[in-house]
């Protein structure tokens, strides 16, 4: 067997008694010979750090020539340095940078300086840990290791330096969410819901396209999922370019305000189905305990039946059964089937499990959150929750069937046409 020989690490006394390497590089080494004791991380962090200050002074070289010589035709000179801090490990860490002036007295910037110097970087890695439900006051602990040297002259990971980045990252996410160009999108599904949330309602909308894939397109405030919110937040996806004259089903909840702004914004070109899961819990709601499972089994099996007209009178059978007037909005239990649409597209289409699928990872992201300032608040944590949501979706379920659904609205939006087309092919 071969021997593997072992390795061992430089300490400070291997790497400062090394005589033939110039005084900056022995220097370099033992500073990362003491960050390698703290970990790997620590140890590319002090070799970055080298690197990064090497970088300084090639561009400072390259700028003002090299140092201690004298040249008559440069642009510019050093100007001795002065303190500053890069973004490193989700912190910012003070560094020493160079200087240097034109001829004419004017500040060269350097280029490597403000690269490392953005807190783009960091910014973003506080809305991620924030999403993972790290509190803003724990965001020092939960840094990556950067060496005793480095994390003791650490800054921005106080509680309100975390928080006001956060607020700057989420107003981003609402104003990007709320400013989605919808005109390039084939557009065929917006489910609608509502998020109740610190005394407010904000109506969620997610948009499935003729391919399948689910995008988050808009949200709105109110106090409820009254009419005119739905309606503000439907005319602003119009707006920006939510096309509907070739159909569009639109899914929701029972509520009375959804169905009728949705009418009033689309008219006939919608045609609207209500969650069969709301209504089931909806009724379930009103019985007593025994009779819940039975009910519920019945609903199921109306629900689900290939014929639309004959689970809708089988629905109403129940409600007479139960001796209540039959619900407001049962014909919408029955649109998809209505439509020709069954299998698993028409199981992901007669629920609004995807649009709470999402608000169910916004609510994970505010966990933390104990006190609500205001409905911007609201808005921003919803907007971030549901663009950290979008990250992880896939083409809903039963994607392959919606070329079956695109034709089946394009008859539902074009009556005429489908009748007449219908009639041809009769007389042929």
């Amino acid at each position: 067997m071969k021997t593997v020989p072992t390795v061992r690490l430089a300490d400070t006394i291997d790497a400062a008694a090394l005589p033939e390497l110039p005084e900056e590089i022995a220097l370099a080494m033992t500073d990362i010979a003491d960050a390698a004791r703290e970990g790997l991380m620590a140890m590319s962090v002090a070799a970055g750090m080298a690197v990064m200050a090497a970088m300084f002074e090639a561009e400072i070289t390259e700028i003002a020539g090299p140092k201690g010589k004298h040249n008559p035709d440069r642009a510019a000179v050093r100007h001795g340095a002065e303190k500053g801090s890069v973004t490193l490990g989700g912190r910012r860490v003070p560094v020493e940078r160079p200087r240097a002036r034109t001829v004419e007295g004017h500040e060269v910037p350097l280029t490597s300086y403000a690269h490392f110097a953005a807190d783009d970087l960091l910014t973003q890695v506080v809305m991620e840990r924030m999403a993972a439900g790290v509190a803003t006051r724990r965001h020092a602990r939960t840094a990556e290791p950067v060496g005793e040297k480095v994390s003791g002259t650490q800054k921005s990971t106080s509680k309100s330096a975390i928080s006001r980045r956060f607020v700057k990252q989420t107003e981003t996410a609402l104003a990007e969410l709320m400013s989605r160009d919808l005109a390039g999108e084939d557009i065929k599904v917006l489910m609608l819901d509502g998020e109740h949330m610190a005394g407010r309602c904000v109506v969620v909308a997610l948009a499935i396209t003729a391919d399948g894939t689910k995008k988050p397109v808009g949200l709105w405030d109110g106090s409820t999922e009254n009419k005119t919110v739905v309606c503000s937040l439907l005319a602003d996806l119009v707006e920006r370019g939510l096309r509907f004259d070739d159909g569009l089903l639109v899914v929701c909840d029972g509520a009375k305000a959804l169905a009728a702004a949705v009418r009033e914004v689309f008219g006939a070109k919608a045609a609207i189905q209500r969650c069969t899961l709301h209504k089931r819990r909806n009724v379930a709601d009103h019985l007593p305990d025994k009779e819940q499972a039975w009910v519920d089994a019945k609903l199921v099996k109306a629900f689900g039946h290939p014929d639309p007209h004959t689970g809708l009178a089988n629905a109403k059978s129940l409600a007479a059964q139960l001796e209540k007037n039959y619900p407001e909005g049962l014909d919408e239990m029955f649109t998809v089937a209505r439509l020709g649409i069954d299998g698993r597209l028409a199981k992901t289409l007669t629920t609004s499990n995807p649009v709470e699928s999402m608000i169910s990872i916004a609510r994970t992201t505010n966990r933390n959150v104990t006190r609500w300032r205001d409905g911007q608040m609201v808005l921003r944590w919803t907007a971030a929750g549901m663009l950290n949501a979008e990250r992880a979706f896939r083409r809903i379920k039963g994607h392959k069937q919606m070329p079956q659904l695109v034709a089946a609205l394009h008859r539902h939006a074009h009556p005429k046409t489908a009748a007449g087309t219908e009639a041809v092919g009769a007389a042929a």
